[in-house]
């Protein structure tokens, strides 16, 4: 056991709720951390600020497919800063580093974001049978009593060889524990499983999945089949939207595509296309 684990292990005895029991740091490592497979390492905290902050740090020392889990976050960040609190062991809080090297041109490295939502989906899709849709660039959207809600978001961060990926997801958190209203949860979703562990096995087998298949086609979208998965998953194509840009711009219109860097090409009002590869997205309303 490792001084990680017996932190996480020493919470038990405090439950918030019988219902939400810590992670199995031993059984996740049996699972996944096999040879041959990308995860060479999973180590679980009982809480942490942030487990991107934590990973960077300790990212040049270690190898690829390392996975930092903790079972709260007392300063978790998604875009623009923004902060993630949840209860503990409430959802899943998680961060794996990936170091493509030669085998993806770094001009792709920033596909990275959109492949861990696509990665996510399809790993609840099969884990949970919960539908989840993507919101451009890294939100991860389910359907709460026909109301689309934010149940999770992705943030990935550069260091010197790599990307951090950081995965924030709220699995059992009630309606009156939301942050904000807009927010959803996987048992607000009537998600067939809520059971952590096999949710984080499910997720990081899929990330393991795509990420291998995008690095053996050299990080090209179309061929690996991101490109035009992330688009059929994408809740943001077709809707009328409003993207604030960075710079204080804001720009209007209908979100068309994903193009082959990742950024979302919109088309205003005039007729005139903008691909747009960072700012904040809002869904207006649906095109008929």
């Amino acid at each position: 056991m490792t001084p990680s684990d017996a932190s996480a292990g020493a919470s038990a005895g405090r439950w918030s709720s019988l219902e939400r029991p810590p992670l199995n740091a031993e059984g996740l490592r049996r699972a996944l951390v096999t040879g041959g497979g990308l995860w060479t390492s999973l180590d679980v905290v009982a809480t942490t600020g942030s487990t991107n902050t934590d990973l960077a740090a300790r990212a040049p020392e270690l190898p690829e497919g390392a996975v930092l889990v903790a079972e709260e976050q007392s300063a978790g960040r998604g875009r623009l800063d923004r902060s993630w609190v949840a209860p503990a062991r409430s959802g899943l809080f998680f961060s794996v580093l990936f170091k493509p090297g030669d085998a993806v041109p770094q001009e792709r490295w920033g596909w990275l974001t959109l492949l861990a939502g696509v990665a996510t989906a399809t790993g609840l899709s099969r884990a949970a049978g919960v539908d989840t849709a993507l919101k451009w660039p890294n939100d991860l959207l389910v359907s709460v009593d026909g109301e689309e809600r934010k149940t999770g978001g992705i943030l990935a961060e550069r260091v010197a060889d790599g990307v951090v990926v950081g995965i924030g997801l709220n699995v059992s958190l009630t309606e009156d524990e939301l942050p904000v209203p807009a927010a959803g949860s996987l048992a607000l979703a009537k998600a067939a499983v809520t059971d952590r562990d096999p949710l984080l096995r499910a997720v990081l087998r899929s990330l393991e999945e795509w990420y291998g298949n995008w690095r053996a086609a050299g990080g090209d979208p179309a061929a690996s089949g991101l490109q035009e998965t992330y688009a059929a998953g994408c809740a943001t194509l077709g809707r009328h939207v409003r993207a604030e840009l960075p710079g204080g711009r804001t720009l209007t219109g209908t979100a068309e595509a994903v193009d082959t860097d990742g950024r979302l090409v919109i088309r205003t009002a005039e007729g005139q296309h903008e691909a747009v590869g960072a700012g904040d997205v809002v869904h207006l309303r649906s095109v008929h």
